[in-house]
């Protein structure tokens, strides 16, 4: 059994999608779609950057589920394989949870970028430059991560935003809590800690305005009926109500990344191989959690080629 897994922010690079859309027709049909839905030459960013630009939320978040939804029409429309006769589940990072939800049927193409465009924005604008961060712990797991945290928060807020894989887990909070944090790393048992290049505190209770703001775009644009079942970031669980999943994304923008516990109840589900589109970012992960697991990257041409030889 297949999971269809798609990446999140810290997965786009300049140039991402590129060679895709050179190769075929129907790639460059997706970034002409997002550009047309965004106002805005996005695919110009991703091949040509600069990448200071590409990495600010409201470009780099639009612009991974493009780099994937590209990569999931070519396999539909060049190969002949439905992402439905495919995968018998669906997942993604924090933002990659839309690129899955959208490559389910979920969300259109246009609707799913102008969602992820509002959801960068908002991320954005809840927490006023310099005043939020987020460190990547490693060599910690899910339990000393959470004692540090709550070590380090001496009254701000200091939370697990991620639980990536058993040897790297991502905090997120105030800046000096975070600080404190990367100071303390040693003392709890935790290799070292490194604060991340972003420019908000994602997926910690900071976040609260921006959940706002996306419940009620959510309202205003729902998810549909999915072909497959999705696992959720925040629960780590099987979901196939449309109603439901439209609540744990506004859950998401202030929860928890519960990547590491998704791959285990997947794996527990029976599902064997984990197909990433347009990153090799969770490949590495789903490895290092599910030891006995599959896992292909699905980026270039040549991958797309291979895996229709093997799977068509």
């Amino acid at each position: 059994m297949t999971a269809f897994i798609f990446p999140g922010q810290g997965s786009q690079k300049v140039g991402m999608g590129t060679e895709l859309a050179e190769a075929s027709v129907h790639a460059h049909e997706v970034f002409e779609e997002v550009n047309e839905a965004l106002k805005q030459d996005l695919f110009a960013l991703m091949k040509e950057g600069p990448e200071s630009e590409l990495t600010m939320t409201a470009n780099a978040q639009p612009a991974i589920m493009a780099n994937s939804m590209a990569t999931v029409r070519v396999l539909e429309k060049e190969f002949g394989l439905a992402l439905s006769d495919q995968a018998d589940c669906v997942a993604g990072h924090s933002l990659g949870e839309y690129s899955a939800l959208c490559a389910a049927g979920a969300f259109s193409l246009t609707d799913t970028a102008k969602l992820l465009r509002l959801r960068g924005i908002a991320m954005q604008d809840a927490v006023p430059i310099g005043v939020g961060a987020m460190a990547a712990l490693l060599g910690a797991d899910i339990e000393k991560a959470s004692a540090l945290a709550d070590a380090a928060a001496e009254g701000q807020v200091c939370e697990v935003a991620n639980d990536n894989d058993p040897t790297q887990v991502v905090i997120s909070g105030h800046a000096e809590a975070i600080d404190r944090a990367i100071e303390m790393a040693k003392d709890h048992g935790i290799k070292r800690g490194i604060k991340l290049p972003v420019s908000a505190p994602f997926h910690c209770s900071l976040m609260q305005p921006a959940a706002l703001r996306m419940k009620n775009a959510l309202e205003a644009t729902s998810p549909a009926a999915f072909t497959v079942p999705i696992f959720a970031n925040v629960t780590a669980g099987r979901v196939t109500d449309p109603a439901e999943e439209k609540s744990l994304l506004v859950d998401q923008i202030t929860g928890r990344v519960r990547w590491r516990e998704s791959v285990l109840a997947m794996r527990e589900g029976g599902l064997e191989r984990f197909v990433e589109l347009g990153g090799k970012v969770l490949g590495p992960m789903v490895g290092r959690i599910a030891t006995d697991a599959t896992t292909v990257s699905l980026v270039t041409m040549e991958d797309l080629e291979n895996f229709a030889k093997e799977n068509g």
